[in-house]
């Protein structure tokens, strides 16, 4: 008979719905336990809505499995339903209240023919309406001697089990799981279907983790509704990339497939028959990709880490690769190698005391196993064991793989020694790398890390546990000794777990190609170092981290935080953002070295002199003909800053010694030069109250070398200005000639600054340099010099109305012309937001004379064509007499202007045009509830019309004109009439 208390560890459904069945189902009655059948009856609480409902159940099993349910509730899933549970919870937890009985045939065996005629007439008596007809139909086959069931021996038992040769495996209803996956796909990752879909691969791991044969069987089921999917014959058809949730999921299933293969234990027909499935999957047209849209592939899965420094070209073209490569590729991966199930099969295992010669590659120094694998490969064995219910065994094959990732890396840092003088002197490398850990579809470093923690993690009682690593509390861990044969009895899991996460992300690795290759990178990086997060950094983990820390930085092309890397690499602001905050309270000369060393971005960097050593960022760009496209290019600059932002907050609140300060903050700034953004700017203002706290002689260094620090205008408007301000001044206590000194700088700066970005520097320029004749006169010759090109208006204006208030009207006029011959203001634009600049424009060509007013007056009619600005400018100027302004030399003569002769005729017809022009704009469209607007329009515009002397007849004549013309409009017509005449 089965063991209860497996199936409760087990069943599908167990988990989320223990709750409802201990709660809700007020009574469970078993109304026959025979050897592999259990059926009963399930009451549900009644409720102030609904009646009390009873429910039908009846469950059979074979060998310790469930394996088929039947439920009167008939509910659909591709879990077991509520009252399932109840009733198997009921049978594990009161075993004696069931009594368990033969199989029915073996109770019929028992009975006289009297007995079995009663029986039989009292079951079709209790449910004649149901099986009579079935009743009658099987008595006639009986009672007929050629009919089938009489070519048979005996008769079934459902009640009896199955043969010990049939298949036995959990229920599963595989129309729901297809009907499930296929409603989560069509809802395109909307209302949750994608953790709906990551729910059911979990489910998948489960079953794997339990050894239940269902667990390739729902995978089967899911991956053929992927592959039924019509969205992949669309978006093959367009040309366009599937979202990234999709890209995701699939992701996972080739992973799972992955699994599924690698079984330690599986039958090699099992196997054979699943990579049939899977290569007529890869061979389908719409068979998803691995690296998405993109052609350049990454290497076999069977091979292993190249170590020549030499690759041709031939070596990165690979053949179509699919979502299933990696899995067919498993095909040629077998656990039959003698030191690969010594390793997994036991914690003792060491080198032998006499080690033939092709042993030596086997063990590392202190006798340790090694595993020589590709690494993803190896990892990918690691994700079986695990995934299978083999953690023990997982666990050695980890420790094995971390040796051999340590031997490799004490050896990489062997040679590059041997190579660093060649190599800082070159400034070149190779790439080592073809393949980065992070980012890869196996995800090697997130599963060794799994793999470690779990081995490390306490449940709520305090006592270890393996467990679902996705629940949302946050996890406590505690070090658990290294049981591997390892000499270094300090060591645990939990170290080598944050040593293996460093080492992966540490790697130097060029950026892949395509969007989606290159997103994955950064999100399989935030993951990962999400969980390191979580891990609480005692003294063991701070020695890990510091040495790990070390080698990176010592690491040569083989780490990317090593002095060489390439123009392509992968950088590692995200990854050092994480090692400065955590190594900072331990350590902060190591935390600040390895941050400054992570902040380069090579890929936007021309070139570094070769022998320059005060760079630690010598590059080279490997692959001269291959530039692909950074599409995350803008969130690697934003974590550069966040990295940057990281460390200056950092040495403000620790107070580094002064006098480093400002060195610190200028590889930090030049780094970040080509960012632009909020931290950008506080960045800067930063580095300039440092600079004051230092002295004179460090706001000096800064001003003098802007061009490598700042962009011209975080120069001008923030450095500069800050440096000559009267608070600066006071705070330093400056004499006379420290004043100068500074003052000096700052105009130098802010003459560069004009001539190399004058359209946003040039009013800081003149700003800057107001106290010196010269210097200003030089910057009002840029900002001349620069109108005629790329200067708006806007900016013009701003710096002519500068000019009016440091009382250089002409030279404020001179610039006004040329900002209003780069305006166009259209018929119907009343309320842009240059009209204030034209009307003081206009205002101060009226206060310097005649003679302005006649030069301006032109330009203004020629860029301004609305009739109500027209309008204002043409009564502002008949106000007043033009020459009040009172410049030297010049007398006014007192009288007002006459808008009958120049220059105020030609702004006076312009504007009539323009309210011609603008009425007949307006009428083409008008709807009657602007007909009131509208009439108030042609008010203004008549007493522009009156103005000159023959005003009212030209007035009249347009009114004739608009009847005239629009005289279908019979509504607006008439008030026009009773307005106008």
């Amino acid at each position: 008979s089965p063991q209860p208390p497996q199936w409760a560890s087990r069943c599908s459904g167990f988990s989320s719905c223990r709750a409802w069945a201990l709660g809700r189902a007020s009574s469970v009655v078993v109304t026959c336990r025979l050897s592999f059948h259990l059926s009963g009856t399930v009451t549900e609480t009644a409720t102030t809505s609904e009646p009390a409902v009873t429910y039908k159940v009846a469950i059979s099993f074979d060998r310790c499995k469930i394996t088929s349910v039947t439920c009167g509730c008939g509910n659909k899933d591709i879990f077991y339903c509520a009252h399932v549970v109840a009733l198997s919870l009921y049978r594990i937890r009161r075993p004696d209240q069931v009594k368990l009985r033969l199989p029915i045939s073996e109770t019929l065996f028992q009975m006289n023919r009297d007995q079995l005629q009663k029986f039989i007439q009292y079951l079709i008596t209790a449910h004649h309406t149901e099986v009579l007809p079935t009743a009658q139909k099987l008595a006639d086959e009986i009672l007929s001697s050629n009919s089938e069931i009489n070519q048979v021996n005996g008769a079934p038992d459902p009640t009896a089990g199955a043969s010990i040769d049939d298949e036995n495996c959990w229920h599963l209803d595989e129309e729901q799981v297809k009907e499930q996956v296929k409603l989560f796909l069509s809802q395109g990752g909307y209302y949750g279907s994608g953790k709906q879909l990551n729910s059911m691969f979990a489910k998948v791991r489960e079953m794997l983790r339990m050894r239940d044969s269902n667990g390739a069987r729902m995978l089967t089921l899911i991956t053929e509704q992927f592959m039924a999917d019509p969205r992949l014959t669309l978006w093959r058809q367009q040309g366009t990339s599937m979202t990234d949730k999709c890209r995701q999921l699939w992701d996972e299933l080739g992973a799972l497939w992955v699994c599924i293969i690698l079984n330690p234990h599986c039958k090699l027909e099992e196997k054979s028959c699943w990579l049939q499935q899977l290569q007529k999957w890869n061979d389908l047209d719409v068979c998803p990709l691995e690296d998405g849209n993109y052609g350049h592939e990454l290497p076999n899965i069977t091979n292993a880490l190249p170590q020549n420094a030499s690759h041709s070209s031939d070596s990165l073209s690979r053949p179509r690769r699919t979502v299933f490569t990696r899995a067919i590729e498993g095909r040629e991966l077998h656990w039959q190698d003698s030191h690969l199930q010594r390793i997994i099969s036991s914690d003792v295992y060491t080198a032998p005391a006499c080690q033939r010669e092709s042993e030596r590659l086997l063990f590392n120094s202190q006798g340790q196993p090694l595993w020589l694998e590709h690494v993803p490969t190896a990892c990918a064995r690691v994700d079986a064991l695990r995934s299978h219910g083999y953690p023990k065994e997982a666990l050695r094959l980890t420790v094995a793989i971390i040796n051999t990732l340590r031997l490799q890396q004490q050896r990489q840092l062997e040679i590059y020694k041997h190579q660093k003088k060649e190599l800082l002197q070159r400034g070149t490398t190779t790439i080592t790398n073809l393949e980065g850990w992070v980012g890869h579809p196996l995800d090697p470093i997130g599963c060794l890390f799994l793999t470690l923690t779990e081995a490390c993690r306490l449940n709520d009682d305090g006592y270890l546990e393996v467990s679902d690593m996705n629940e949302s509390r946050p996890p406590v861990y505690q070090h658990v000794p290294v049981a591997a044969g390892c000499p270094n009895s300090s060591e645990s899991y939990l170290s080598l777990a944050m040593e293996v996460a460093l080492m992966g992300m540490g790697q130097q690795r060029v950026m892949p190609e395509g969007l989606y290759a290159q997103d994955k990178v950064c999100r399989n990086e935030e993951q990962l170092l999400s969980r390191l997060q979580e891990l609480q950094l005692d003294d063991e983990l701070v020695q890990t981290l510091q040495k790990q820390c070390i080698l990176l930085l010592e690491g040569g092309p083989f780490s990317g935080l090593g002095e060489v890397i390439h123009r392509e690499s992968v950088p590692m602001h995200t990854f050092a953002k994480y090692l400065f905050s955590a190594l900072l309270p331990h350590d902060p000369d190591l935390s600040y070295k390895l941050a400054l060393r992570a902040m380069r971005l090579p890929v936007l960097e021309n070139s570094t002199s070769a022998g320059d050593t005060s760079h630690p960022h010598h590059m080279v760009s490997v692959v001269p003909s291959r530039y692909p496209r950074w599409f995350t290019l803008g969130h690697l600059e934003s974590q550069q800053c966040e990295l940057a932002s990281t460390m200056l907050t950092a040495a403000k609140a620790i107070m580094l010694s002064l006098l480093g300060m400002p060195l610190f903050f200028a590889q930090v700034m030049r780094m970040t030069l080509s960012t632009l953004n909020w931290r950008r700017r506080e960045m800067v203002r930063w580095l300039v109250t440092c600079a004051t706290e230092v002295g004179v002689r460090a706001l000096v260094s800064i001003l003098q070398s802007w061009y490598t620090l700042f962009t011209p205008t975080e120069a001008t408007s923030i450095v500069a200005a800050t440096a000559v301000s009267h608070t600066t001044i006071l705070r330093l206590s400056l004499d006379y000639p420290q004043r100068e000194e500074l003052a000096s700088c700052a105009r130098t700066l802010a003459l560069q600054c004009a001539m190399k970005d004058p359209q946003s520097c040039a009013l800081s320029a003149l700003t800057l340099c107001e106290k010196d004749h010269i210097a200003f006169e030089a910057a009002y010759q840029i900002a001349i010099d620069a109108a005629a090109g790329g200067m708006t208006h806007s900016q013009l204006f701003t710096i002519a109305r500068y000019m009016e208030l440091r009382g250089y009207p002409l030279r404020a006029f001179k610039l006004a012309s040329l900002a209003m011959s780069h305006l166009n203001l259209a018929y119907n634009q009343d309320t842009h937001p240059a009209i204030n600049d034209v009307l003081w424009a206009c205002a101060l060509s009226h206060s310097l004379g005649k003679n302005e007013l006649a030069a301006l007056i032109p330009l203004v009619v020629k860029s301004v064509h609305c009739a109500t600005v027209l309008s204002d400018i043409l009564r502002r100027c008949t106000v007043t007499a033009p020459g009040l302004a009172g410049i030297p030399g010049r007398r006014s003569s007192g009288k007002l202007m006459s808008t009958d002769k120049a220059p105020l005729r030609q702004l006076l017809d312009a504007t009539i045009n323009a309210y011609i022009n603008t009425t007949h704009s307006r009428l083409t469209h008008i709807s009657p509830r602007h007909y009131g607007e509208f009439i108030e329009f042609l008010s203004k515009a008549r007493e522009t019309f009156l103005l000159p002397q023959d005003g009212h007849l030209q007035f009249a004549q347009f009114i004739d004109n608009l009847k005239q013309i629009y005289k279908g409009k019979k509504k607006l017509m008439l008030l026009v009439r009773e307005r106008f005449g």
